[in-house]
């Protein structure tokens, strides 16, 4: 390997940042409007000054080597701080055109990512908004490697090398459709809570959430009729049904047709934030984008 930084040209770092997203010279040509011919010579001179072949020809197509693999964020930092260090100080939100990925739970969806967007089409037009699903075990590399740009995620599941900031405290609250027997009582007992049918979320199939620990404190149980995978269906199946939910305040909407039941018990919230990696902690525009994030995550009068 070379350790002399004068002979690096900055662009090979470019053509290694693409031939490690697409795993193809083909693709990484198109990516960087070369020709193929052009990329390979510019691997070449990446093997050379390494001393590493970088990536092995196989019937799935190229494998980086691990050299390859320790390189990849790294570089991805390099690029960025140099994207960073020629932007324009100024970021004009009116005129900006950028994507902007974030990672979200169906939850995080409804709560945040609505709010943002619709301030979004009034402040900065042109900027897109790209959703994914959180992947815990990938969050950190998505960050690091510039495939997303903020996760809205808990304290507790933010890695420590991440950059994070609280939005707001959330609280449960127990909804049923608006014509359910007990919408108008004043109180609920715990008896006549455990009695009724629930349905609850639970990405793993369960019949169990934070509602039955609570419970389980107590010494009793509930009745669940429903696990879903998502907070998204519950209002559509409380409006046809008789059965009631214990949901975080923020997935109920005023003119969702649900009314809040009293809840017979203290169920602990918790605490939504976003997290971000230091290789966008000092850009304008994305100190802009989580700032705004934080603005419409504060309370407001959309709940029933």
């Amino acid at each position: 390997m070379k350790n002399d930084i004068r002979g690096l040209d900055l662009n090979l770092l470019k053509a290694l940042d693409a031939l490690l997203d697409e795993g193809s010279v083909t693709r990484a040509a198109e990516r960087l409007s070369l020709t193929q011919p052009a990329v390979s010579g510019m691997l070449t001179r990446l093997r050379d000054y390494f001393g590493d072949p970088l990536f092995i020809r196989s019937s799935y197509g190229m494998i980086p080597t691990l050299r390859a693999k320790e390189l990849a964020i790294p570089v991805k930092q390099i690029l960025t701080d140099i994207a960073i260090l020629l932007k324009p100080v100024e970021f004009d939100p009116v005129t900006a055109e950028l994507t902007y990925t974030i990672l979200a739970t169906d939850y995080a969806l409804k709560a945040v990512v609505v709010p943002l967007m619709a301030a979004l089409k009034q402040r900065a037009p042109l900027i897109r908004i790209a959703v994914r699903p959180v992947d815990s075990g990938r969050m950190y590399q998505q960050l690091a490697r510039g495939e997303v740009d903020l996760a809205l995620v808990t304290p507790q599941t933010t890695p420590d090398d991440l950059h994070g900031r609280a939005l707001y405290e959330e609280e449960y609250i127990c909804v049923a459709h608006s014509h359910h027997p007990l919408a108008a009582a004043s109180e609920i007992t715990l008896t006549q809570f455990c009695e009724q049918e629930h349905i609850l979320v639970s990405t793993e199939g369960r019949f169990m959430a934070v509602t039955d620990e609570a419970l389980a404190e107590l010494g009793l149980s509930r009745r669940v009729g429903m696990s879903v995978n998502s907070f998204l269906v519950i209002p559509d199946i409380l409006r046809l049904t008789d059965m009631i939910a214990v949901v975080p305040s923020r997935m109920v909407l005023a003119d969702s047709g649900l009314s809040i039941l009293p809840l017979p018990l203290k169920i602990p919230g918790f605490v939504k934030s976003m997290a971000w990696h230091e290789r966008t902690h000092r850009d304008p525009a994305h100190q802009w984008m989580r700032a705004l994030c934080a603005e419409v995550s504060q309370p407001s009068d959309s709940l029933i």
